[in-house]
């Protein structure tokens, strides 16, 4: 949905070249898995630490720090080594911010360490 959508498609046209001709959808799905269980690990054990008081709180404030070290880092990254217009960056930043965020609330809402 992210990246399938027509304005991703535009932005995300300067890949198009290095881009790969289909997706691996049981691969890709087995690594968002991976990925999510192990975000969920780290959110657990970084739970105490997270500022706030309700899940939720600590939700965003692990979203916003998930956010940074996986988009904004990746976006530093490509803006540096790559010509990747400045539109296709920011919707990247904007689009991971969205994504982490969802991500670290619904963490916040569902997720308690063991006491």
């Amino acid at each position: 949905m992210i990246n399938a959508n027509p304005l991703a498609q535009r932005l995300y046209e300067v890949y198009r070249p290095i881009a790969r001709a289909s997706v691996n959808a049981p691969a890709g799905v087995a690594i968002d898995l991976v990925y999510g269980f192990v975000l969920a690990g780290i959110f657990l054990l970084l739970y105490a630490s997270l500022p706030g008081g309700a899940g939720w709180v600590k939700g965003i404030s692990f979203g916003l720090l998930a956010w940074f070290f996986r988009a904004v880092m990746s976006v530093a990254s490509s803006w540096m080594m790559f010509n990747v217009p400045a539109a296709a960056l920011a919707y990247t930043l904007l689009t991971g911010l969205g994504e982490m965020l969802a991500l670290g609330i619904l963490y916040g809402l569902t997720l308690r360490p063991k006491t």
